[in-house]
């Protein structure tokens, strides 16, 4: 198992295929986007699919998750999948993703063994979108999510970012719209994360201020900690059911003491936290020619060293030196 000093297991892999994204969304980086990896320090898809086996049929993994950038971006993202699902156990699959390119490829990613999608989408409104995502795309998410829905992908989740003088107020529109279209929404406080370092926690939108804003217009009650176990938001049913709306308070309502994640970055690192300032390099060992185990025993040794907390309330805080669109979401 991938087990820490602190008693917790690691079941759920987070997998970077790039850091590459279509969108310059303004809480992740800069509108002249950044300084891609280059293609010989990303993994390649057989190193891909080396990792994850070791990781499900040695070290306890049950969940593997795609992330990027923009995972739709990696050219062999539906071939990758379709080897993972064959995998004994086989791992639960999900995917994180802007939605742009879900109309094309949702089909093949079901059909391929995907089980779900969750899809950022931080505002209903056209023109809000642009000033966000710097990028005028608007429209492809929601065909993107309904080609999601279509295909099976469920349940599909949305997750929205709500920014100070941008989109603070559609925290009730965004979930009367999502119980419309039976998606799941959840809303993720602003994270430090960006590459600009801009982030400052004066004025962010709290998940306090977020279930304020929704108590406006509906009525919320707190689903039980039995039903939450590791997940990182919490959940409230709406009017009483069946939909629910979750919570995820990274910064203010931190969950670190039931954390179950291990990360791997596009170009072969473990990341034993979003927060972490420290990597492990499996790459470097991969090509190396390191066996299985060996692989295996860099993994154990890398999360046994996992942190209590995020550092997000010491006044010592440092922001990673990597941006979300490096690290994996």
């Amino acid at each position: 198992m991938l087990i820490d000093t602190y008693d917790r297991v690691a079941t759920d892999l987070r997998v970077s295929l790039t850091d590459r994204c279509n969108l310059r969304c303004s809480y992740c980086m800069p509108e002249e986007g950044l300084k891609w990896l280059k293609k010989p320090e990303l993994l390649t898809d057989d190193e891909i699919v080396r990792l994850i086996r070791v990781a499900v049929t040695t070290l306890g993994i049950t969940q593997v998750r795609f992330t990027g950038g923009e995972p739709l971006l990696r050219p062999g993202l539906v071939g990758i999948v379709e080897r993972v699902a064959a995998l004994e156990p086989r791992p639960r699959m999900s995917l994180t993703t802007n939605g742009i390119g879900l109309k094309r490829t949702a089909e093949a990613l079901k059909s391929a063994g995907l089980d779900r999608v969750n899809v950022s989408l931080d505002t209903l409104r056209p023109e809000t979108f642009k000033i966000l995502t710097r990028r005028d795309r608007h429209a492809d998410v929601l065909a993107g999510l309904e080609a999601a829905r279509a295909a099976g992908l469920v349940p599909v989740k949305v997750n929205a970012v709500l920014m100070p003088g941008l989109n603070e107020d559609e925290a009730p529109e965004l979930l009367a719209w999502a119980v419309e279209h039976g998606y799941e929404l959840r809303f993720i406080e602003q994270m430090p994360l960006d590459a600009q370092h801009g982030w400052k926690r004066e004025g962010m939108i709290t998940a306090e201020d977020i279930l304020a804003s929704l108590g406006t217009r509906f009525t919320l009650a707190p689903e039980g900690e039995e039903e939450r176990g590791a997940a990182p938001a919490e959940r409230w049913i709406v009017d009483g059911g069946p939909h629910r709306v979750g919570v995820i308070g990274s910064v203010t309502r931190p969950f670190c003491a039931a954390c179950d994640r291990t990360r791997l970055t596009a170009d072969g690192q473990v990341r034993t936290c979003l927060f972490a300032n420290e990597e492990t390099d499996l790459r470097g060992a991969l090509r190396s020619g390191a066996g299985d185990e060996e692989l295996a025993r860099i993994w154990r040794l890398a999360m046994w060293g996992k942190k209590a907390g995020s550092g997000l309330d010491d006044p010592t805080f440092l922001q990673p030196s990597r941006p979300m669109s490096a690290i994996g979401g």
